[in-house]
């Protein structure tokens, strides 16, 4: 049939072949860059975004949690709930005053505890983490995720300093590889919009409060939680498995905020509001990893025998015909000027194709 006639030359179809392999080549390589940029972008954005709060579930509305016992000497104020479980022993309430529900043994006290074993576990496997010294008194942080290094215990002497640089949702989450303590008179000072209901102190083994000192977070202790007299926490004592003794002390918790909601639309927040210094960082990290991405690809396309240059290379240099013809017009050309020389194949073609 004359059908079979319309052909690409072979030097065509061997420029035209290596051109789509390089191409394919090509778009690979862009597309792995791309892929490994994006990565890249939101492994930097959820570090510069912040974390969010540690959800308490039930455990939230608990001043002080045990799951022993809690046992209080003197005038002890919990400003908030009290509860116990699986252990059910509660004393020195009264003398000591609940502003709150009890809860000795109770599923309320049960589903706190699960979700304190849950949000102590969110608050260990939370990335990435940066180090702490052994002593951090003194010190100011800002936002983020701390963890103990070599020495696993961890002290608080003179004042501690958290900084929520402006921001009212900021997190903090210090991991406490064996125990927590404080110095007698010691401070946990909040400043730049900190909350303490945004601060958890996820602590290995136990935790102790020197007297006289003040406080600020959620302490999520595996054992236990000891509160020497006068200590003001403005938090919550949270204990998996031991128990939390108390003092004379005051225990405030935190007032339960919900996350702030996102903008309509699910874009930047509009009316003129302020961004966020974190998503603005954001921001500018993706913008700078698709400038980058869009760089290695072509820096990829430009490289000498690439995709681009052999299917941009002039026609002569690839073995073909100099004039530039569509692939159809040139196949249309060779067809009438084989019918118009009565060529003897086209006529055998022909014949075979007759029934």
């Amino acid at each position: 049939m004359l059908a079979n006639t319309l052909h690409r030359p072979r030097s065509w179809q061997r420029a035209t072949g290596a051109g789509e392999k390089l191409r394919a080549r090509a778009w690979r390589v862009a597309l792995l860059a791309l892929g490994s940029s994006l990565v890249l972008a939101l492994s930097a954005g959820d570090a510069l975004a912040g974390q969010l709060p540690v959800s308490l579930g039930k455990a939230g509305s608990f001043a002080a949690l045990a799951g022993s016992t809690v046992t209080s000497t003197g005038l002890t104020t919990l400003n908030g709930d009290l509860g116990v479980s699986p252990g059910s022993s509660l004393t020195g309430f009264p003398p000591g005053r609940v502003n709150g529900t009890v809860h000795a043994t109770d599923p309320t006290a049960a589903q706190a505890q699960a979700d304190l074993t849950a949000a102590y576990n969110d608050a260990a496997g939370r990335q990435p983490p940066q180090a702490l010294p052994a002593d951090i008194g003194g010190r100011t942080l800002v936002p983020g995720v701390y963890k103990t290094g070599a020495t696993p215990a961890l002290r608080v002497t003179g004042t501690l300093t958290l900084d929520g640089q402006g921001d009212p949702n900021a997190v903090f989450v210090l991991q406490v590889g064996s125990t927590l303590s404080t110095a007698v008179n010691s401070h946990v000072n909040l400043i730049g919009g900190a909350k303490p209901g945004n601060v958890f102190w996820q602590i290995g083994s136990s935790a102790t409060l020197g007297t006289s000192s003040t406080f600020a977070g959620s302490i999520l202790a595996l054992t236990s939680i000891s509160i020497d007299s006068g200590v003001t926490l403005n938090g919550r004592a949270l204990a998996r498995n031991g128990a939390v003794t108390l003092i004379d002390d005051t225990i405030n918790v935190p007032t339960l905020t919900p996350p702030p909601p996102p903008p309509p639309g699910g874009g930047s927040t509009g009316g003129g509001a302020a961004v966020r210094p974190a998503e603005a960082a954001v921001r500018r990290a993706e913008a700078a990893v698709r400038r980058a991405a869009v760089r290695r690809a072509e820096a990829a396309a430009a490289r000498p025998g690439s995709a681009s240059q052999v299917m941009h290379r002039p026609l002569r240099q690839t073995g073909t015909r100099p004039q530039v013809r569509s692939y159809f017009s040139l196949a249309r050309g060779r067809a009438s000027a084989q019918a118009s020389s009565g060529s003897a194949g086209v006529r055998r073609r022909a014949r075979r194709a007759t029934p």
